[in-house]
This record gives structure tokens, sequence and C-alpha cells, in this order.
């Protein structure tokens, strides 16, 4: 048996270390977490200064049986759970649970899995960092207590099943706001003036720098440049540089994964688990830009041998943010000379990306050149511009270039590559010059990206929460992340060219959202109530503060109870005061107006399976409802809007002697036929779709179907074998089951299936803090 035991947070990381250490050490995992606060209302003593009571989750009593055999036969135990708040509790856990000793248990840390760093962990052990411990134990605490006095608050006043959360909330109240400001928002309308001159047979761009507030005024200079004559009038060449971002932190790689990848913040966070797990990259949460030193000479030598000496510049970052710990390092590669490296696809995409940002970081400026031409107007006192922009040395630009989060629609028009030859006085041929209506658009929704970016600005959250907020909020139902089709929307255009002035009017999309976060009806009604009755939890300056006394825990500034204690007082009283608000206060309904016909009132409200108009008051027996539509909220659906959603259910014609009903159910639109459901398509509208359209999507769904279905069996229907996205497959129930490689669907028996679905191996057990073993 070996002398060593080293218990690591995941599985993949222990074969890892295991294959670095050798014979005399024995590495297991504890699968993440091994003990948390029970569920119900015992797991907090308030009274007697917020002591937890923690219990060992029932998916990890196996493990810690097997943990405690090896600990029996081990002289030494080291820790070696993460080196962050959460990997020290994990180690503080195991310890009380294992009832190890102090005189033979060490905690260890590194931020990476290499040879070189696991060594020199295990030649520098320290003990439990308790004041790590207790920051983590707060943050714990802090939000069980929110959670667990908040949610049933909503449950009684707004609806069964709601959560709030200290993180959580608000950032679904920074969604919702912007929702707001997007809805507030008036467009207001300028013209923007650019043109294509010409010299020497090479053509370029210009455009005015100042926009015309109408058209009379945009009409009236346009006109005046058909008589006008154009020249240089001012020529600028400068020297400027490009200088690298720094090395990636959890959140500027999932914003960067975000907008170069296109991954979620979650799918980011388990590519990087995967290769941090495998010894590729560092610990990928961490919020310093900080590299070592001896990554710093790994990154110089890669450089000089794959682009020579001019390209590399050494450079220490600082990291702004006061709680980013300087010790800890950027992500970053292991091994710089490796460029490549992951087991799929993702996993290599987003190495590569690591990779050329840890070494642009240490790579030359980009010298450039730029140049400034003004245009003069023969006729007039405005002038236009011309930029041009060459580069003379690639430097890091060689590698990368770091993306943006900027939304402008208007493309910058001014030709940003090198400029034809020109002088001061020489004359410029006009092709054509053009006046095109722009409109001001509002502040643009979150992406998730975008919200990790604004969470870290404003000091809320830390690297490891970002991901488990965002993906908490969706799952909620708080928020949905969706593409929305835009509406049409006409603008002028005027245009000069050969001696005539000509206009139109054109029609553009405007609104067209890609992966954007949008708040629900639910949202904005949890939101509001937050915001009335417990302004301080989802207050984000609060929220801030709460988050750096955190930190002063982990540095031994402040007693843990002390901070949880001066919250919870205030807070607690907001609860209670929250019994005497009556159900019908809580603004969840909308009086719209009343029936042409009828006379009866219309409302818009929550009902149990999402939002809903309604004809009549709460006691009418003949009371009328429809569903609201995607993108639809109760506080500003209109009258007229409302009515429209009466049409439906309405029917849409036969097919094989049979009613097509159109409709809208909690799921979004569909056709009902013969008893079942048809979903639309997203162009189609339950309001217009016509018969024809109707049948072809019910044929469409059958054949796809058919197509799905491989066989089934007379000895029990419920298993089937069918067609996925992964190829096929045998379902039981709602549990679906691989088929071994070396078997055709489409020639299995029963016995065989049988035999499949009862040796079915295993699933994988994930490692990783929030992994469970199964």
């Amino acid at each position: 048996m070996s002398k060593n035991l080293v218990i690591v947070e995941s599985p993949a990381k222990a074969k890892t270390i295991e294959g670095y250490l050798g014979k005399d050490f024995k590495v297991a995992s504890s699968y993440g977490h091994v003990r948390d606060l029970p569920k119900g209302d015992k797991a907090i003593d308030i009274k007697n200064r917020f002591k937890p009571t923690y219990e060992v989750t029932a998916d990890k009593k196996e493990v810690i049986k097997n943990l405690k055999n090896l600990v029996k036969d081990a002289e030494t135990i080291y820790l070696a759970s993460d080196d962050d708040r959460e990997g020290e509790a994990i180690s503080w856990h195991l310890k009380e649970v294992l009832n190890l000793k102090d005189e033979n248990t060490k905690r260890i840390v590194f931020r990476e899995i290499t040879k070189n760093a696991i060594t020199k962990a295990i030649e520098n052990p320290r003990g439990i960092d308790y004041d790590l411990v207790n920051a983590q134990q707060a943050r714990r605490i802090l939000d069980r207590l929110v959670g667990f006095e908040l949610s049933p608050v909503l449950w009684k006043k707004i609806k069964t099943g709601l959560s709030a959360g200290r993180v959580q909330s608000v950032a679904v109240r920074l969604i919702v706001e912007r929702e707001r400001e997007i809805e507030a928002h008036k467009a207001k309308s300028s013209f923007r003036i650019t043109a294509q001159f010409e010299t020497d047979g090479k053509s370029f761009q210009a455009e005015l720098p100042k926009k015309f507030a109408t058209k009379e005024e945009a009409e009236a200079f346009l006109k005046d440049c058909l008589q006008a004559d154009f020249s240089v009038g001012n020529l600028e060449k400068k020297p400027a540089k490009k200088s690298p971002a720094a090395p990636f932190t959890t959140s500027t790689l999932q914003q960067e994964a975000s907008r170069k990848l296109y991954f979620s913040v979650a799918q980011t966070m388990s590519v990087a688990q995967k290769l941090y797990e495998a010894g590729k990259i560092t610990y990928m949460r961490t919020d310093s830009v900080n590299l070592s030193d001896d990554a710093m000479k790994s990154a110089e030598d890669a450089i000089k041998q794959d682009f020579g000496n001019q390209y590399h510049k050494a450079r220490k970052f600082s990291t702004k943010s006061e709680s980013a710990q300087e010790a800890h390092e950027a992500i970053r590669p292991t091994d710089f000379s490796q460029a490549e490296a992951g087991s799929d696809r993702n996993e290599q995409r987003l190495y590569e990306l690591i990779w050329k940002r840890a070494i642009a970081s240490q790579m030359a400026d980009a010298q450039l050149e730029k140049t400034n031409i003004t245009i003069t107007i023969s006729n007039s006192e405005l002038t236009l511009s011309a930029h041009g922009e060459v580069i003379t040395f690639d430097g890091f630009l060689k590698v990368y270039l770091e993306s943006t989060d900027d939304e402008n629609e208007e493309e910058d028009s001014t030709n940003k590559s090198l400029l034809p030859p020109m002088e001061i006085g020489q004359a410029l041929k006009l092709l054509e010059m053009k006046g095109r209506e722009s409109f001001t658009r509002p502040a643009p929704r979150y992406t998730e990206a975008s919200l990790v970016k604004k969470l870290e600005e404003l000091g809320i959250g830390r690297p490891s929460t970002y991901a488990p907020t965002i993906s908490t909020i969706q799952k909620r139902d708080y928020v949905v992340k969706e593409n929305r089709d835009g509406t049409p929307r006409n603008y002028q255009e005027m245009i000069i060219s050969e001696g005539k002035f000509k206009e139109s009017t054109k029609t553009e999309n405007t609104g067209a959202e890609k992966q954007k976060l949008f708040p629900t009806n639910i949202a904005m009604v949890v939101n509001d109530f937050l915001v009335e009755h417990f302004p301080n939890v989802i207050d984000v300056n609060f929220t801030a503060k709460v988050e750096k006394e955190f930190d002063d825990i982990a540095s031994g500034g402040q007693v843990w109870q002390d901070m949880i204690d001066a919250f919870y007082g205030k807070f607690h009283n907001s609860v209670e005061d929250t019994e005497q608000i009556s159900r019908q206060d809580v603004n969840t309904s909308r009086f719209l107006g009343d029936h042409p016909q009828s006379g009866k009132p219309i409302i818009a409200r929550l009902g149990k399976f999402g939002p809903l108009v309604q004809i009549g008051e709460a006691e009418d027996e003949e009371k009328q409802f429809a569903s609201l539509k995607k993108g639809q909220f109760i506080e500003n659906i209109s009258l007229e809007d409302a009515l429209e959603l009466f049409k439906l259910p309405r029917d849409v014609g036969m097919f094989e002697d049979k009613k097509m009903v159109a409709a809208i159910g909690r799921f979004g639109p569909y056709i009902r036929h013969d008893g079942n459901f048809f979903s639309l398509k997203k162009e189609q509208d339950p309001l217009s779709i016509e018969e024809e359209e109707a049948i072809q999507l019910i044929k469409d769904k059958r054949e796809a179907d058919a197509k799905k279905h491989i066989k089934s069996f007379e000895e029990n229907p419920e298993i089937q074998i069918l067609n996925g996205r992964w190829g096929p497959y045998i379902k039981f129930g709602k549990n679906n089951f691989k088929i071994p490689k070396d078997k055709e669907a489409e020639e299995l028996t029963y016995e065989e299936t049988i035999e499949i679905i009862e040796n079915q191996p295993e699933p994988k057990k994930k490692g990783g803090r929030y992994s469970k073993k199964k």
C-alpha cells in the first residue's frame, strides 16, 4: 500500500497527478464538495452565532467510505483541492469528515498540473488556511439565509416555485433595467454624409465629421456640393502603435471565447476545466493578469524560436481588481512550446485562444503609420476627412488581436487601409456623395459575456461565481437567451453622382438580436417586488460591498459571524414586514381597457403557466384567456395587441377530415390536429398561417418522426430504437441507452436490446467542483 495519499477534487486530475508522483503515492478524488448544509431550517443555528451544521451529501457517502479505507493505510495525507476559497473549504471538510490528525495531514496547493508544480507543492506543504475557509462559509451561509428566507416570500406573494439569490437577483435586475431602457428609447434620426473620391485612377472613401439633424440640411449640403470643387486641404502622417492585451483572467476568457468561439460562459468553464485537469493550462478561476518569471522566460523562448528576437518584448501586467491575488497567475499554457492541446475540437480551439493571448502579451507592439487627410469644399466652410492606416511592423498582431463587443452597425466607411499617395492642394474627383439617414440606438441587450463584464466592473461575484450565476438565472426562467428577428424600418437616402441629385426611400432591418439575454415577465414582477421590499439585497453597491467583506474575512480582517450579524437583523425584519403585504397589492396584473363589444375589462397578468391576457373579472364565469407571445410584456402590452391575441385559437382549415387549429401555448405557437401538436417555425405567425402551410408543417413533422423511428417490439412497445443527433440509440421510458459500436441498430433483436439495457456501463464520472458521484 502507498505510504502517501493525495486527495484531489476530480478523477481526471487524480489520473494526471498520479503519473507524476510515482509508486509511493496514491492519488484519490473527492469528486468536489463532500459536505453541505442540509435542506430545511435546521442547517444554521441563527441564535448561536449562525453556527452551521454540515452533513455528508447522500451521493458522497460511498466516496467518504472509500477515502476512509485509504486513509487507514497511509502515513501522510496531502489535501490537494484547488487553490481558492472553495478548494480550501473542501480540504477542511475532508479533514473533519475523515478525522485527520494535524501531525500527518498536509495541505498543498498548485495552480497548474505539471511535474514541477506538483513536486514543488509536495516539498512546500502548509496547514489549512482557516481565514479562507471562513470566507467560503460566510458566503455559503449568507446565501443560504437570503435564499431560504426570501424564496418563501416570493411563493406566498407572487408564484410558487420562485427563487431569489443575493447575486442572481442583481444580475436579473441589470437585465430587467436594460430591457426597460430599450423600451423607453425613442430613436432620433440624423443624416451621415460619406463620399467616394478618385485620384490617379485609385478611389478612396471620406466622411463629413458632423451629422445633419434634418433631411433639409443634408439635401442643401449635397446640392451645394454639385457645384463644388474638392481638393486636399491638409495631409498628416504620424506613427502610432498598438499594444497587446493582458493574458486572460476568468472574466476576459469568458468574454473572448464568447466573441471568437461563440461559447456560452458555462461551456468555456467546462472546456477550460478539462484542459486544466489534463495539465495543459493553469487554473481557470483567477482574476490576476500576472505571469510568473518562469512563464515569461518560457514565452520568450517560444517567441524567439517561432518569430525572431525582434518580436519579443517582456511585459508585466498588474491587476486593477483590489481583490485579485497577485501570487496567482493569469490563465496561460503550462508549456508555451505546445501550440496545440486538447482531446477534441473545442478543447483545441480554447487552448489555441489561451496560447495566442498569453504569447501575444509578451510580444512587441505593432507599429503603424496613420494618415489623416482633410478635404476642402470650394463653396463651404465644412471639410471631409479620410483616414488610412498601414502596418509597418506587425509585432503581436502576427499572433492575435482582441475582439470587442462594439455593436455599431454603421460601418466605418473611412478606409482603414492604405490611402493613395496625395499632396496638399491636389484636386480630387468626386465619384459619389451619399446622405443616409441613421438612427440613434439604445444600449445593447446583454450577452452572457457582456453581463459577466458588467458584473465584474460593478464588483459583483468573483471568478468562480460568474458561470453558475448566469446558468441559474436561465434555469429559473428569469432570463432567456435567444435570437430575435428585427422589424423593417424605412430610411431616406440621397446621392449626388455625375452632376445629378437622386433621393429614395429604402428599408432596413432593425432590432435583430443574436444570442441575447431577455428578461421574462416573471423576472419583471419579481425584480420590482424585491426592489420595493428588499432594496439593499438587490442593490448593486451593497452586493459589491458584501463581496469586499468576504475578501476581508479571507485576509483575516473580520470575524465572519460579525459580518453576517450586521446584515441579518435588518434583512430578517424586512422579511417579516412582507407578511403584511396582501397578494393583491403585488403588481402582477395590469388593466388594459374595456373590450370594445362586451365592455368587460381586459387584464394582462401572470397565470399558472405564464403571462396571459384575460377578458372578464376573476369571478366572471365566462372569462376568456390568451397567452402572450414571445417578447410581449405584461407591463407594456397594448389593448390592440391583446385583442389580436383573442383571435386565437383560430381554425386554419381541414386536413384528413379533421380540423387544424392555431394557438399559443406555454411552449410557443402551435397547430393542433387530431389530438397532436405541431410547433410553428420561427417565421410563422399563428394569426396568419394558412391551410396549405399548416398541412405542410404536419407532413414535415410526420416525415421527420418516421425517419427517427427505426424499430419497436411487440413484446414491449415502450422500448424503441430511434435515430438521434448522434446516431441510433435505444429509448426505454424516459431513459436512453447507447448501442455498442459492433451492433447494427436495424438488426437488433428484442433479446439483444434487453441485454444492452441491462448491461449499460455506468455514466462516466465528471471531475470538478460541482460534480457529484453517481
